[in-house]
């Protein structure tokens, strides 16, 4: 298998440009006892260090969106309305995405497919990292799975990923990983393409307005 090309990465510490990426780091599960705000609290601390990126982690669990969707041409209640509106102004203003999922029976969490299925034009032409945590699949069936889903709403996920296999033996009571360097590595292979395709395709936007139809 031929390696991917590597992108090379600023130096720690510096800013690509005075406009650097605007990086939304969501999180996937609302499960209760999930473990989903310790991979992704941790992969935000990788990405504020990575240089060139800031970080607005976006917890699904602040934004209880409804499974029933209103028809088209239809308005929804107010109040969900009033959700919708909040999630909508968080994933507009981002650059790029960094989804963390878990794995269940063998793909992502209904609340994640809810949330995506719930938004359009918040995603087109942005890329999307994906961090992903499980058993023994380390949750690669659902990272797979959501290149499919994210590619049906124009956005495209980078090659690079990182995941956590067995991932509540992988961190320690502090919520760092147990073995640092070879999730890092990750990563930094990660936050690299994702800024470097967030940095073109957000060039490319301004240039001439993504239109999917």
């Amino acid at each position: 298998m031929r390696a991917a090309p590597a992108i090379r990465s600023p130096p720690k510490g510096e800013v690509v440009s005075d406009n650097p990426i605007k990086l939304a780091v969501i999180i996937g599960s609302v499960r209760g006892g999930r473990f989903g705000t310790t991979v992704a609290d941790w992969f935000a601390g990788q990405a504020r260090s990575h240089g060139g990126v800031t970080v607005d982690v976006v917890d699904l669990l602040d934004f209880p969106l409804p499974l029933r969707l209103p028809a088209f041409g239809e308005d929804a209640d107010p109040a969900t309305e009033e959700t919708r509106e909040r999630l909508a102004a968080r994933l507009a203003t981002a650059d790029a995405f960094a989804v963390v999922t878990p794995e269940y029976n063998h793909t992502f969490p209904a609340s994640l497919k809810n949330a995506i299925d719930w938004f359009l034009e918040e995603w087109q032409a942005k890329p999307v990292g994906l961090v992903s945590y499980g058993g023994m699949s380390g949750g690669l069936r659902a990272s797979e799975h959501l290149r499919q889903v994210f590619a049906e709403v124009h956005a495209m996920t980078v090659r690079e990923m990182v995941s956590f296999h067995n991932a509540w033996a992988d961190f320690s009571e502090d919520g760092r990983p147990v073995s640092p360097a070879g999730g890092e590595e990750a990563a930094k292979a990660l936050l690299d393409q994702l800024v470097w395709w967030a940095d073109a395709l957000r060039e490319a936007r301004a240039r001439r307005p993504y239109a999917s139809q």
